[in-house]
């Protein structure tokens, strides 16, 4: 990696220091100590690590660049910026940069996607799981899904209550989880607002084609998926439970409050993202 930063990086731009992490939590200690010292700051990996590192850098002027190395990546493809890493860096050398929303789950931070139900207790197993990749996901979710059961869940999105039982819930700020599986299509980063989720138990034989809408882009088309956008939710459960943010997992207990921060992370992006900040 540092040799293809050296050599696709443009030297008359930027003046590179290149740091490893070598333990949790390392790379947001790192970007902590980086604001307002460095204009940028790259994050190296997957969503779990570019959160780590823009939690640090919120709300700050320091711009975050992204280059993808993670299982799903799903920020870095919402954001068009490149899968293959030569094409990455020299994206940053751009500097397209774009303010985009942000949010909260009970105070900390996401930037992609955040959850609760199966898809988090999928975030959790595959925690545990030697074996990486897209492949090791899909294999873990067939293995799951036969014993899970979806959840009562009481929600209040802005001030409106409503009473769902759900095979899971998403709160949306991009359109996907990663590897181009897009639960809300119409997603957006820049609109202030989160799209609550809620996929409903669907017959088992269906599975495969919940899957393929989000491949397709027409998850929200199904008369199983529903969409309600809002700025401040409260979820109640009957129990604690996985939740995840941006894939990363941990446990929640039953009350749980999300909250979108608009325009809070300058960051840049690839030039197929259409965006429309003006700062």
């Amino acid at each position: 990696m540092p040799g293809l930063i050296e050599k696709n990086l443009d030297a008359s731009l930027f003046e590179p220091t290149i740091v490893f992490t070598n333990r949790a939590f390392h790379g947001s200690k790192l970007a902590k100590k980086g604001v307002g010292e460095y204009d940028y700051i790259v994050a190296v990996g997957g969503d779990g690590t570019v959160n780590e590192i823009a939690s640090s850098i919120a709300g700050t002027d320091t711009v975050l660049g992204i280059l993808p190395f993670g299982s799903g990546n799903g920020l870095a493809r919402f954001l068009g910026i490149p899968m293959d890493t030569t094409e990455a860096i020299k994206t940053l050398n751009e500097k397209r940069v774009e303010l985009i929303d942000s949010a909260k789950m009970n105070r900390q931070w996401f930037f992609n996607m955040a959850g609760m139900g199966f898809d988090a207790h999928i975030s959790e197993v595959f925690s545990h799981d030697k074996t990486r990749g897209f492949g090791a996901y899909i294999r873990s979710s067939f293995r799951e899904i036969i014993n899970y059961k979806a959840e009562m869940y009481q929600l209040e999105i802005d001030g409106v209550h409503y009473d769902r039982e759900a095979f899971m819930l998403s709160f949306a700020n991009s359109s996907q989880y990663g590897n181009n599986a897009h639960v809300s299509p119409h997603a957006s980063v820049q609109d202030g607002l989160l799209d609550v989720c809620i996929i409903k138990s669907f017959p088992l034989y269906t599975f495969i084609g919940m899957g393929l809408r989000m491949f397709l882009k027409t998850a929200d088309k199904s008369k199983y998926v529903e969409i309600i956008h809002g700025k401040n939710i409260l979820v109640k459960r009957i129990k604690e439970g996985p939740v995840h943010l941006d894939g990363e997992p941990q446990i929640m207990g039953t009350d749980i409050e999300i909250n979108i921060v608009p325009k809070s992370l300058k960051i840049i992006t690839g030039k197929g993202f259409k965006g429309n900040s003006k700062f």
